[in-house]
């Protein structure tokens, strides 16, 4: 699915925009039939057309509030309203995306030794417009690992413009770390005190490109503009080492990336 240019992609100077402001671009390396399939299949998902056991759906709210979308609903039936989808490594299409040569050359390049998978997750803002998300960092308690994950590699599946639900990036967030312990969705006092709207940098995308995202960036992201659909997917990469806390449930186990079979 990757377009044939993207062998030229200069992963070094990426990588080191990367290390220094938390995010960089690939530039659109997604082609186009490879576009047609993904956004194909993350219909089918929703619509049932595509089904597979243990996938994690969540409804967006009707009122575009973050703080409204439901919790713990799952499946409810088809529908193009959904927010969020998880655990996309199930399917065929979403993980040869995600193990494709370059993605691999990028993370081997930032995480030594094997490789696994935090998450594989689609986000989707529907033709209402879909909520919006405020600002936030993915790792903490929240995520209940032996080692924070640093690395996600976000693809715009649609167009994503500046007014229509784009990546937006606090440039840097991610050198000082977490916020709070827990982790996600950042306190408005801090939000205040580190100046974030005014820092606040967009990230507008077209179909088929490629953003890094460090974990610990500050990112958000607006609603949609209404009439169009903005579904984006990203995975999150991380050391085999890494193990899963959470007691209350068995502890995840998380699958490997870039395990290619012998020819």
């Amino acid at each position: 699915m990757l377009r044939e240019d993207a062998e030229d992609v200069d992963i070094e100077r990426a990588l080191a925009h990367y290390a220094e402001h938390g995010y960089a671009r690939l530039g659109r390396v997604l082609d186009e039939s490879g576009l047609e399939a993904l956004r194909e299949r993350a219909d089918d998902l929703m619509l049932g057309r595509v089904t597979y056991p243990g996938m994690f759906f969540q409804p967006d709210a009707s009122t575009g509030r973050y703080e409204d979308a439901p919790l713990g609903l799952g499946w409810q039936g088809p529908s193009l309203d959904y927010r969020k989808l998880e655990k996309l490594e199930k399917d065929p299409r979403f993980l040869a995306w995600m193990e494709n040569p370059l993605f691999e050359r990028v993370v081997r390049a930032r995480i030594p030794g094997d490789i696994v998978l935090y998450r594989a997750i689609l986000f989707h803002k529907g033709q209402a417009g879909g909520s919006n998300l405020p600002w936030h960092q993915d790792g903490g308690r929240l995520w209940g690992l032996t080692r924070e994950p640093e690395l996600q590699l976000w693809t715009a599946l649609d167009d994503a413009p500046e007014d229509g639900g784009c990546l937006e990036v606090v440039p840097g967030s991610h050198q000082t770390g977490l916020v709070t312990e827990l982790g996600g969705v950042i306190p408005p006092d801090a939000v205040a005190a580190r100046d974030a709207e005014r820092r606040a940098l967009p990230l507008p995308a077209l179909a088929g490109e490629v953003i890094l995202i460090h974990n610990h960036l500050w990112h958000r992201s607006g609603r949609g503009r209404p009439g169009l659909r903005r579904r984006a997917f990203s995975a999150c990469y991380m050391s085999a080492d890494t193990r899963c806390l959470r007691k209350k449930k068995a502890p995840r186990v998380f699958p490997p990336m870039f395990r290619h079979q012998a020819p």
